[in-house]
C-alpha cells in the first residue's frame, strides 16, 4: 500500500490517498478542497480506481471536495453518525463560517462505529471513535503497516481544538489516552494537519496529553 499525503484546500488540510497498483484500488481519507485535482494524476499513474472515501469527521475543511470526488469516481462514503448533521446538512457549518464557504451535502453509504473492521486494499482497517474535537471524529488503524489516520484528534506536539460546537477538552483527552495511546508505540500517526508523528513520540512529549 502506498500512502500519498496531500495537503489541500484553503487551510492545507491533509487528505490521504491510499493506493495499491497491483490491485488497481484506492481509498481516500478525507476530501479537503481541491483534492480531486491532486488525486487524479496519481490514480491515472498507478492505474487505480477510487472505491471508497472515508471521512474522519464532518468539519468543512475535511469534506469540502467530497461531493465532487464522489461524482467523479463513484466512491462509496463512510463516516460516523455523530457527525451526520454536519455531513448531510453542511449549511450548518457554512452558517457558522458566516457563509464564506459553500458546501454540498454528502450522501453517506455506511455509518461506521467503534470496533468496525474495514477490508480495503487487501488489508484490514480498524475503526476507533475519538470524539472531543468533533463528535464523530474517528481514526482508521491498519496494523499491517502500523499506521493510524486520526483526523484532528492528535497532531505532532499538539491536539485538536475543542472550542468548536461539540468539542470537549476532557472528552478529547480521554479519546487520545484510550484510543490512540493504546496503539503500539511504533504506529505512525497521520493527522489532519501537519507532519506525521508516532504514538510513542506523542506519549512522551505531547504537552497536552501525556501517555
Amino acid at each position: 500500500m502506498n500512502i500519498h499525503a496531500l495537503p489541500s484546500g484553503p487551510i492545507q488540510t491533509n487528505g490521504y490517498l491510499l493506493t495499491d497498483a497491483k490491485r488497481g484500488e484506492a481509498v481516500l481519507i478525507d476530501a479537503p478542497g481541491d483534492i480531486l485535482d491532486a488525486i487524479k494524476p496519481i490514480l491515472a499513474k498507478e492505474g487505480c480506481k477510487l472505491t471508497e472515501l472515508w471521512i474522519t469527521h464532518g468539519h468543512w475543511d475535511h469534506t469540502q471536495d467530497a461531493a465532487k470526488v464522489v461524482r467523479a469516481t463513484g466512491a462509496k462514503v463512510l463516516a460516523h453518525a455523530a457527525d451526520k448533521t454536519l455531513i448531510e446538512n453542511p449549511q450548518v457549518m457554512s452558517a457558522f463560517l458566516g457563509g464564506a464557504i459553500k458546501l454540498e451535502p454528502l450522501h453517506v453509504d455506511r455509518w461506521v462505529v467503534q470496533g468496525d473492521k474495514l477490508d480495503a486494499l487487501g488489508l484490514e482497517f480498524e475503526v476507533r471513535h475519538v470524539p472531543g474535537h468533533c463528535p464523530g471524529n474517528v481514526l482508521f488503524y491498519v496494523a499491517a503497516v502500523q499506521a493510524a489516520f486520526v483526523g484532528d484528534a492528535l497532531f505532532q506536539g499538539s491536539v485538536g481544538r475543542t472550542d468548536l460546537p461539540g468539542g470537549s477538552r476532557e472528552v478529547l483527552a480521554k479519546s487520545i489516552t484510550t484510543q490512540i495511546y493504546t496503539l503500539p508505540d511504533e504506529t505512525t500517526v497521520y493527522a489532519g494537519h501537519g507532519d506525521a508523528t508516532t504514538v510513542g513520540a506523542e506519549k512522551k512529549t505531547n504537552p497536552f496529553v501525556r501517555g
